[in-house]
């Protein structure tokens, strides 16, 4: 009897030791959790970052100048009074936003090593980054149905593509965009973030900071983002190419070979744009989800995708037509030469 009560009380003390362990390790993890994030940069050797920073640096001078000059330029020039030119203003605004949201933390990481970078900052900075990114998307749609009908239904054009028509479809864009993407930077804010707290990345991407969380249950959050990968981007990535398919299509039955020609130079500009955009998405999605042994890539280009695009896209889309150019010769009085 008295080995058996004994026993009785090891078991007891057992118990109620695992309990308190159990009670320590569940007020242990709520007490420890991670209130700001560390982004380390770019991963692997940190010594050549300073020089990276300079590109990266004119590049976003270069995005930020050359869409500004591009809304001067509309503005100024009452030619440029078009629903063509006003889906150019609203993508060079974007285009402005878009790298303002990750160049000066970028910035001030290689410059000043400031890597703190507190939730709400964190992720209000993951939401800008898809909204913009959406945005810059949807308002690829609405030029590729501009230039579908301008071409293709050009005696329609006047009644389709109408004033009313931009501000309808901008509307849509910046609702369907804003509204979204709000629960990506939501769910990610709602996972449990116990221990680890630095990202291997210049900037809160959804997929760092998420990789982070010690929280089990990521299925419906994961399904949820992976929907609206497909849903958003898809849809508008299928759109355009059906655009501009129907539109080389047009093209090539011209009987002038100038017109053409000159009709298939702007669209392939425009397409490989286009293409580079909806590429490096997919390739940074492949990189995290196959966890490559070298991060540098992704990281690497996710910069590059929220930078070159906005810096290349004034040039691509507006200086290579004759209106935008003549404006700015006129901007810069400079006499006009050229086709």
């Amino acid at each position: 009897m008295v080995q058996e009560c004994q026993v009785c009380f090891q078991v007891k003390a057992m118990c109620l030791d695992s309990v308190k362990s159990q009670d320590l390790s569940n007020s242990n993890s709520s007490e420890f959790q991670v209130s700001e994030f560390i982004l380390l940069g770019f991963p692997g050797n940190h010594s050549w970052q300073h020089w990276l920073s300079l590109p990266l640096a004119l590049l976003y001078l270069l995005a930020l100048s050359a869409n500004i000059l591009i809304l001067i330029i509309i503005n100024k020039e009452a030619t440029l009074h078009q629903p063509m030119y006003y889906f150019l203003g609203i993508l060079a605004v974007v285009d402005m936003g878009l790298p303002t949201t990750i160049m000066p933390k970028i910035l001030a990481i290689l410059w000043f090593n400031s890597k703190a970078i507190s939730f709400p900052q964190c992720f209000i900075q993951m939401y800008a980054i898809h909204c913009f990114v959406a945005m810059e998307s949807g308002i690829f749609v609405c030029m590729a149905i501009d230039r579908y009908v301008a071409i293709c239904r050009p005696l329609r054009y006047p009644s389709i593509i109408t004033g009313s028509f931009v501000v309808k479809a901008t509307l849509f864009m910046a609702l369907r965009n804003s509204l979204t993407t709000i629960p990506i930077s939501v769910f990610a804010a709602q996972r449990q973030y116990c221990s680890k707290n630095q990202i291997e990345h210049c900037l809160c991407s959804n997929l760092g900071v998420t990789s982070l969380s010690c929280d089990d249950d990521k299925t419906v959050k994961s399904i949820y983002q992976l929907l609206l990968a497909w849903t958003l981007m898809g849809s508008d990535l299928g759109l355009i190419i059906l655009s501009y398919a129907l539109i080389l299509q047009s093209v090539l039955k011209l009987n002038s070979a100038e017109s053409a020609s000159k009709a298939l130079s702007t669209c392939t500009s425009h397409l490989i744009l286009i293409l580079f955009f909806y590429t490096v998405i997919i390739v940074i999605s492949i990189t995290h989800s196959a966890a490559m042994t070298v991060p540098l890539i992704p990281v690497l280009l996710n910069v590059l995708h929220n930078v070159i695009p906005p810096a290349l896209n004034p040039i691509v889309y507006a200086l290579k037509n004759k209106e935008p150019r003549q404006g700015l010769y006129k901007l810069l009085k400079l006499d006009f030469k050229g086709n």
